[in-house]
C-alpha cells in the first residue's frame, strides 16, 4: 500500500446571489400547500439560491477560477474532473468537462466527467483525482475537482417530498503529499437495489427510506475506524443539505449532539447536487470555524443509492477572503 497521503489543497465555492423563498417555487414545482409547509416546517428550508438568467459556466467557472488564479504554477494541474449529478448538462456537442478545462486556460490538462454516485460525485471524484496522480507519480501535480450545475427544470429541481435543488458550485484542487488538508479516510458503499432512484417503486422507495439513516450512519462510522478515530476526535460534521429531517433521523442513528452536525446552510442554500460539502466548508472557513489540526468528517449520499464519508484534517493552508 502507499504511504503517501490525499491533501486537498485548497477549497472554494460559489453561489448566485439571488435569492428565492422555497414558497415561491410552489407553482414552478406543482407544490400545494401542504407541500409547502412539509419543506419548511418538517425538512427546514427557507430560500434556494436560483438564477435561470445565468448559464451552466457562469455558476460553475467562478470557485474554479479563483483556484486556478492563485496557483503559482498552472501547468501542474493535470487533471479537471467535474463532478456532477445531472446526466445531460449541455447540448450534445459540448463537451463540459472540455469546455470548463478550456475555459480555465488549462488545455494542457485531461479532463473528464465523473458522474455515477449522482450527489456523491464531488468526493468520489477526490479519490479518483488522487489515485490517478498516485499512479502517475509526477512531483507536485494537481487535479482540479469540479462540481456545480442548475436546477434547470422543475423535474430536477424536486425530488418529491424530500429536497428542492439549488443553484451552486464548488472547486477542490487535490495532491498527493501536498501542504493542504489531510485526507486520513474515505467509505463509500452503493447500494443496487436502490439504482433506479428517482423512478423507484412505492415500496423500493419506503425500502430506501428505512436504510437511509442506518446506512449513512454505518458509512460514517466505518470512515471514522479506517481514520483510527471516534466521534470525540471530530470537531464537526460536514454534511450534504438534502433536508433536515434526513440529519435529525442519522443524528439519532449515529447517538451524537445534533451541534456536532452543521446544519446551517440547508434552510440558506437547500440542496445543490455534488457541491454541499465543499460549499459547507467554504462556509465554515469564511466563519473562522476550521481550526488548524481539528478534524472533520465529509458525509454525503447520492440517489442510486451511494453514501460516503471522509475524514479530514485541517491544515489552514490556501486560505480564501472569497
Amino acid at each position: 500500500m502507499s504511504s503517501s497521503v490525499t491533501t486537498l489543497e485548497r477549497i472554494e465555492s460559489f453561489a448566485p446571489d439571488r435569492r428565492v423563498p422555497i414558497e415561491d417555487l410552489a407553482d414552478r414545482l406543482g407544490l400545494n400547500r401542504s407541500k409547502v409547509r412539509l419543506f419548511q416546517r418538517v425538512h427546514g428550508l427557507k430560500e434556494i439560491r436560483f438564477d435561470p438568467e445565468l448559464s451552466l459556466f457562469d455558476v460553475v467557472l467562478p470557485a474554479a477560477r479563483r483556484i486556478v488564479e492563485a496557483e503559482p504554477d498552472v501547468s501542474r494541474i493535470a487533471y479537471v474532473i467535474f463532478a456532477h449529478t445531472t446526466q445531460a448538462l449541455t447540448p450534445p456537442h459540448i463537451d463540459p468537462a472540455l469546455e470548463i478545462r478550456d475555459r480555465l486556460g488549462l488545455r494542457h490538462a485531461e479532463a473528464f466527467a465523473v458522474s455515477q454516485q449522482n450527489c456523491a460525485s464531488g468526493m468520489a471524484a477526490v479519490d479518483i483525482a488522487a489515485e490517478l496522480l498516485r499512479a502517475e507519480g509526477a512531483p507536485g501535480a494537481r487535479a482540479l475537482v469540479v462540481t456545480g450545475e442548475q436546477a434547470f427544470s422543475p423535474k430536477v429541481q424536486l425530488i418529491a417530498d424530500t429536497a428542492i435543488m439549488g443553484d451552486a458550485a464548488a472547486a477542490c484542487l487535490v495532491a498527493v503529499d501536498g501542504g493542504g488538508d489531510t485526507v486520513r479516510s474515505y467509505v463509500t458503499r452503493t447500494m443496487g437495489d436502490f439504482s433506479a432512484s428517482m423512478l423507484l417503486d412505492e415500496e423500493r422507495n419506503l425500502q430506501f427510506g428505512k436504510a437511509y439513516a442506518p446506512v449513512l450512519a454505518e458509512v460514517v462510522r466505518e470512515a471514522l475506524e479506517a481514520a483510527g478515530m471516534d466521534f470525540d476526535d471530530i470537531d464537526l460534521v460536514i454534511p450534504h443539505n438534502v433536508n433536515m429531517q434526513s440529519w435529525r433521523q442519522t443524528i439519532g442513528e449515529l447517538g451524537i449532539d445534533r451541534e456536532k452536525v452543521f446544519l446551517d446552510n440547508i434552510a440558506r442554500f437547500s440542496h445543490c447536487f455534488a457541491s454541499d460539502v465543499f460549499h459547507n466548508y467554504a462556509t465554515l472557513r469564511a466563519q473562522d470555524r476550521l481550526v488548524p489540526g481539528r478534524n472533520y468528517l465529509f458525509a454525503t449520499v447520492g440517489l442510486g443509492a451511494t453514501f460516503a464519508a471522509m475524514v479530514i484534517t485541517h491544515q489552514g493552508v490556501g486560505e480564501s477572503d472569497a
